[in-house]
């Protein structure tokens, strides 16, 4: 397994091949490359080490975004509180949904492969999810998956939440006749953007199981394991955390000076990972810059302002390179309802 690649929870992929969810083929697929690796359910997870996004690619070679809602949708059922490690204390002492929603701030330490946008607006709390898989299908899939099983999780601890929704870019797969999901009414597709957004009355909603005191102790050890992981990680994610800060960082020669490196030590360490400080800063640009517009509170002026341009025209002509429109053509559309 390469160091720094995308993956899921180890125990959450354990606990899905010990489940009834995949066919029996995907199962001794999967078990057929773990035994290539050298190792064992039991050692993954004992290791804790991140499994690899892409050997789901190597088991579903055909996949395609209908068959990764599926997948996803389906793993998502068997989500338990017990599955994502270090987040899997927190959770269950967490005292609200706005706790709840917190913890996303520390996915990194469990998964690399799908990325949180916060953004809080005047009626809603929105939640970007942004796949970074390297495959637009598996990115569909840990999409669906992240976004599914955090609704299961907060029906499990606050009750369901009708008003939370799960809206997902992509258009609805075809599903078996009689087919009845718990998510039904909370889950939307063709929306702009993949987001789950949670209603602000809904945030203060109480838990079942609040233990302040673990939860203080959890989000203290989540914050060292984080620090602990940022020294050992990817230059990408290290640039894009410092971005993430401050995003009117535009200047390479500042954040490869904030890493202690050579501008040309970072570029070249960049490459080495496929990837450019300008790809860097755009895809992080264009995450944020989505969540926003999906609020219409906030002007289309501010909202360049708040991402560092230096007047409209600038951030609109950004916005047709990234997506194909223009801010205020992809906001005509406005926020597709539940379907």
């Amino acid at each position: 397994m390469k160091a720094h690649e995308p993956g899921v929870p180890p125990l959450a992929f354990v606990q899905l091949l010990n489940s009834d969810a995949l066919e029996p083929d995907a199962v001794a697929h999967f078990r057929r490359i773990i035994d290539h690796q050298g190792t064992s359910e039991l050692d993954l997870v004992r290791h804790d080490r991140q499994v690899p996004i892409r050997w789901f690619r190597e088991v579903y070679p055909d996949l395609d975004p209908e068959g990764a809602t599926h997948l996803g949708l389906a793993f998502a059922e068997r989500a338990q509180l017990t599955s994502f490690g270090p987040l899997s204390l927190p959770l269950v002492s967490a005292g609200s949904v706005t706790e709840v929603f917190e913890l996303l701030g520390y996915l990194p330490v469990i998964s690399g492969a799908l990325r949180p946008h916060f953004h809080q607006g005047q009626r809603s709390l929105t939640v970007g999810l942004s796949g970074h898989t390297g495959d637009p299908d598996l990115d569909c899939l840990v999409i669906t998956y992240g976004g599914a099983a955090l609704l299961r999780l907060l029906d499990m601890l606050a009750g369901t939440l009708p008003g939370v929704t799960l809206h997902l870019a992509w258009k609805a797969p075809q599903f078996p006749e009689g087919y009845i999901d718990l998510l039904t009414g909370r889950l939307a597709f063709d929306a702009h953007a993949s987001f789950i957004d949670v209603p602000a009355e809904t945030l203060q909603a109480r838990c079942r199981f609040p233990d302040p005191l673990a939860y203080r102790l959890a989000i203290a050890e989540l914050s060292r394991t984080l620090e602990r992981n940022t020294s050992a990680t990817s230059v990408t994610e290290s640039v894009r955390r410092l971005l993430e800060e401050d995003p009117g960082r535009s200047s390479s020669q500042e954040v490869a000076a904030l890493l202690g490196v050579s501008t040309s030590t970072m570029k070249r360490r960049l490459d080495d990972e496929g990837t450019t400080f300008r790809e860097v800063r755009q895809s992080l640009l264009r995450e944020r810059a989505i969540v926003r517009l999906l609020d219409h509170s906030l002007t289309i002026s501010q909202i360049a302002v708040d991402l560092g341009y230096s007047d409209l025209p600038n951030f609109s002509h950004a916005f047709r390179r990234w997506t194909g429109q223009s801010p205020s053509e992809f906001r005509k559309v406005g926020r597709r309802g539940p379907g």
